[in-house]
């Protein structure tokens, strides 16, 4: 007895294939405005009523309500009985700390020091605050390197060289302070020479503080010029330093220069990379 065949599928037709896109728009769709709402959320602080978040986000209150349920029903948000305001859900805090974890300033500044190496044929560096103060971590040359004693591994001082003076400037801890003190004791007139003899540390301190970056010229190694950029994380915490050298004379410092610029750049990708947003509210 000869097998039976089973009937042939209907082929779909252009009615059918026409509903198929449409609802696999409409899914997609839902999930921008869905994440739209969730980054609102996140842009506001955090927390935010209703129609604070709708006009943030350029939505109607009740669309955006609609995916607020869902969003409440998935743990991503949740919202407080009292002042019915919305803020981001257990899930969304599971979200951003597996997020954190994956934040490591080295690794992601790794992309960015070969972008400057290769386009600005600079040596540069990142530097984090370890034990015995600023310390580089990862270090690139160009093809024709510049001279110079450090390496991965050489711990900078806070007042003489530009990485060191992003941290001192911009860290307040009690630690980095210290420290500065005591390479001040323990400096020489020609060195001392090179700073303000009313407030040395605090002069230094608030010129960083104004140009959120630093340069020298021949104060840390004769010959050497250097521009750092700081580099931040979600909390806006200066976590690493971002620093371009070359010969004095060649080699142009300024923060508005082109190394300047575009080491600046590079610092604001690799902290956006951590999560930091300068414009989010404090």
């Amino acid at each position: 007895m000869p097998a039976s065949r089973s009937k042939p599928a209907a082929s779909e037709t252009p009615a059918d294939a026409s509903l198929r896109t449409r609802e696999r728009r409409q899914r997609v769709q839902s999930a921008v405005t869905g994440m739209a709402v969730l980054k609102g959320l996140a842009r506001l602080g955090g927390r935010a009523s209703l129609t604070a978040l709708a006009a943030h986000i350029d939505e109607s209150p009740a669309k955006v309500h609609r995916y607020l349920v869902s969003l409440l029903e998935e743990g991503l948000v949740a919202q407080e009985s009292g002042t019915q305001q919305y803020h981001l859900g257990y899930e969304a805090l599971q979200i951003g700390m597996a997020a954190m974890r994956q934040a490591d300033p080295i690794r992601l500044a790794e992309a960015s020091l070969v972008r400057l190496r290769e386009t600005l044929e600079v040596t540069c560096f990142v530097a984090v605050m370890g034990n015995k103060g600023p310390t580089i971590m990862r270090f690139e040359e160009p093809g024709l390197p510049v001279t110079v004693n450090v390496r991965a591994g050489s711990v900078m001082p806070l007042l003489w060289s530009a990485t060191g003076r992003v941290f001192l400037g911009l860290l307040d801890e009690t630690r980095v302070q210290a420290q500065a003190r005591e390479e001040l004791a323990e400096a020489g007139p020609a060195r001392l020479a090179l700073l303000d003899q009313d407030d040395p540390i605090g002069a230094l301190r608030r010129t960083v503080q104004a140009d959120d970056c630093a340069w020298v010229r021949d104060t840390n190694l004769t010959g050497i010029s250097a521009v750092a950029a700081p580099v931040r994380d979600y909390t806006g915490r200066v976590c690493a330093v971002l620093t371009a050298l070359g010969a004095t004379g060649g080699f142009d410092p300024s923060i508005d220069g082109p190394v300047g610029s575009a080491l600046r750049h590079e610092a604001r990708v690799v902290s956006a990379a951590l999560g930091f947003n300068p414009d989010a509210p404090v």
